[in-house]
Formats: structure tokens, C-alpha cells, sequence
């Protein structure tokens, strides 16, 4: 197999409402969009990095920079059979994991359609319907969080995650809690802590939470494995996992009881493949999460999140709780809080392209032997 042809566009999509996290505010988002043509068959991925450096290294400028002057050069035209081939091709690129989960997923995508396979399938995956939590940002107020939580609710939703920030974290989750004493759930800090704060972050202990997630800094696994020593409530590690190594040590070290797996953040479904199996080997429970990913992204956990070990709710949610108008169809929508598989070849979705011309921002194109 060869690429033939590497089209990119930036592409920006409104947020319904705009989302608060301890790093950053949004209201719109940029992903960068790949589509790719190998031996004549069409394959897209999206990547779904941050425009800022506040989650994580990367940018959609990084992004783009990478595909555009590395990834794409390094393997227009060049022969592979596997995906771990193609990867094999760019393998000298250190990090940049969103940029190069933005070409690996087309890649996927491409494959699965040319067998006439469905993406779930061709990686294994064994589920018919993932299910599916929401994630909460910062509010205002408190009883903004509950007409959250109630319109959630509502949908058939399985769990609420809050992300949390010093000052807005045990009264708002002692809130939630007396509020809804049965609810699925969890919280998100996003590297807002340190170990000064671990008697702040024993008081959450009391209410019954899933896991918190990564409540130091994001590279850490040390202070995280003296925090879980401290901790009844499991820590679920994010930003700090990159790789299968990374989770090898991470659980070694007793850093977490739980990880979540972002297929972009990890550079692809290989790789976020690879940490599902070190952790079922562990008995390290998985769940998959999101980076507010367009529908392309969405489908793509979507297959990913049927692996047999990702046991806890997710957070790919209806792309409808994001966005008015998506740049696929069919769309992906939550029914009862849980997604189905798409049946498709390929990520089973397709994506419209007058959607993505009206809401592209730059676009380029890169040709074999050009």
C-alpha cells in the first residue's frame, strides 16, 4: 500500500456553549482534518490537539507544521502492508502525538475501508455499544452544574465527571454529591494540584467518587504514586501517559488504579491499542476519553472504546452535546447513554465535504513524487 495524496484543512467548529477547564476557556475549536489516498481508496483522521500549549505541548500550529514538512514527506509514495509499518516509517519523530494519530487514524481508516471491514473489527474489538458519560467544565455557579447534570441525566447518561481547580473542588463535589447520592462519579483536575494539597484532596475521599483524574502535573508519575498511597479514591492518570511504557511504569510505580486512553493524545489506534493490552494484563481498568473531537475523531474512539477492556463509561459523548452542525453523517449520537458501533467500512462515517470546505480556515495538499 501507498499514499498517494495528503489533503490537510484546518477546520473550525463553534461550541454550543463554551467549555471551562483549571487551564483554559474555549468557544470554538480548530482540529486539523487529514484525508488521505492510498492506492485509490479514501481514508480520514482528525487531529484534535488543543490551540494551546495549556493541556499539552502540542498546538493545531505544531500540528500542522508536523504533518505538513514531516509526516506527510516521510510517507507519500513509501510502501507498507501494516499499520505498524507506517508507523515504522515516521518512527525517527519523537512526541507529537496528536499530530501523528491525525494521519495514523486515516490510515485506519483507509485500510478498513479497502478490506470492507468496519474499523471496531479490523482492531479487535469485541463491544456492539460503548457507553457513554458527559464531561462538566467550571461554571459560574453551582446551580449551573445542576441543570448540567439534570439535562444529562435526562438523556440517559451514564456518569458526570467535574473538572475541578483549587477553590472550585470539595464544596462543589460535597454539592453534587448530597444533591445526587446515587450518580456515577468522577472528577478532573488537569495537573491543578500539587502534593501540598494532598489533606485538600483526602477530603474527596468522602463521597464516593470512581477515580480522580490527574490531579498532579501532567508529566508526573512520582508524586502520583505517593498521592495514590495517601487515597482511597483511585487515580485515574491522562496527560502523564503517552505510551505503553508509560503505562507499564505507571503501574509499576502505583501511581494509578485507573488510565484513560485519549487516541489522539497516545499519537493513534495503535498505540491506545497497546495500552489497553498492558493494562488488561494488569487489570488496570480503561475508559476512553475525548478532546471534544469532531465526528471523524468521535467514530474513531468510538471503534477504539470496543476493545474488551475499556470498562468504565467514557467520555465520548453525542457529538449533538458539542456541536450544532457536525462535519459528518451519520452523526454521532448517545441513545440511552451508550453509542453504537458503526457497521461501515472504514470509521463507518462520512464526512461532508461542503461542511468542511464553509468551515476551513487554511487547507494544503501534498502529492507522491511532487
Amino acid at each position: 500500500m501507498r499514499i498517494e495524496q495528503i489533503d490537510l484543512a484546518v477546520v473550525r467548529l463553534p461550541l454550543i456553549r463554551p467549555f471551562q477547564t483549571s487551564s483554559s476557556r474555549k468557544a470554538h475549536l480548530d482540529h486539523i482534518l487529514a484525508r488521505v489516498v492510498v492506492d485509490g481508496v479514501e481514508g480520514w483522521g482528525e487531529c484534535a490537539s488543543p490551540s494551546d500549549p495549556f493541556y499539552c505541548p502540542e498546538t493545531v500550529e505544531t500540528c500542522w507544521h508536523v504533518l505538513h514538512d514531516f509526516l506527510g514527506p516521510m510517507t507519500l509514495g513509501k510502501p507498507w502492508e501494516t499499520i505498524e509499518e507506517l508507523v515504522g516509517l515516521y518512527g525517527k519523530v519523537k512526541g507529537n502525538g496528536f499530530a501523528r494519530a491525525g494521519l495514523e487514524m486515516a490510515c485506519w481508516d483507509a485500510l478498513a475501508r479497502s478490506r470492507k471491514q468496519p474499523l471496531h473489527r479490523l482492531l479487535g474489538g469485541t463491544r456492539s455499544e460503548v457507553l457513554s458519560g458527559v464531561s462538566l467544565g467550571i461554571e459560574s455557579d453551582v446551580g449551573a452544574v445542576f441543570e448540567n447534570i439534570d439535562r444529562y441525566l435526562g438523556e440517559g447518561y451514564r456518569r458526570v465527571k467535574l473538572k475541578i481547580a483549587p477553590g472550585w473542588d470539595v464544596d462543589l463535589v460535597r454539592r453534587v454529591r448530597e444533591r445526587y447520592p446515587d450518580l456515577a462519579l468522577q472528577v478532573d483536575a488537569n495537573s491543578a494540584y500539587t502534593l501540598d494539597d494532598v489533606d485538600l484532596l483526602k477530603q474527596l475521599d468522602d463521597f464516593d467518587l470512581l477515580l480522580i483524574e490527574q490531579p498532579l502535573a501532567h508529566d508526573d508519575i512520582i508524586d502520583h504514586a505517593r498521592l495514590q498511597a495517601a487515597l482511597k479514591t483511585p487515580v485515574c492518570l491522562d496527560e502523564s501517559i503517552h505510551s505503553a511504557d508509560d503505562a507499564r511504569k505507571a503501574i509499576d510505580l502505583g501511581a494509578c488504579r485507573v488510565i484513560n486512553i485519549k487516541v489522539s493524545r497516545v499519537g493513534g489506534p495503535l498505540e491506545a491499542r497497546r495500552i489497553h493490552d498492558v493494562c488488561a494484563a494488569r487489570g488496570v481498568p480503561v475508559w476512553c476519553g475525548g478532546m471534544h473531537e469532531f465526528g471523524i475523531g468521535r467514530a474513531a474512539n468510538v471503534a477504539v472504546a470496543s476493545l474488551p477492556g475499556f470498562s468504565l463509561p467514557g467520555d465520548v459523548s453525542g457529538s449533538d452535546k458539542y456541536y450544532r452542525e457536525d462535519v459528518v453523517e451519520p452523526p454521532v449520537l448517545a441513545t440511552r447513554g451508550a453509542i453504537a458501533m458503526f457497521e461501515g467500512p472504514g470509521l463507518g462515517v462520512e464526512p461532508v465535504p461542503d461542511r468542511i470546505r464553509k468551515n476551513t480556515l487554511r487547507a494544503a495538499t501534498l502529492r507522491a513524487g511532487a
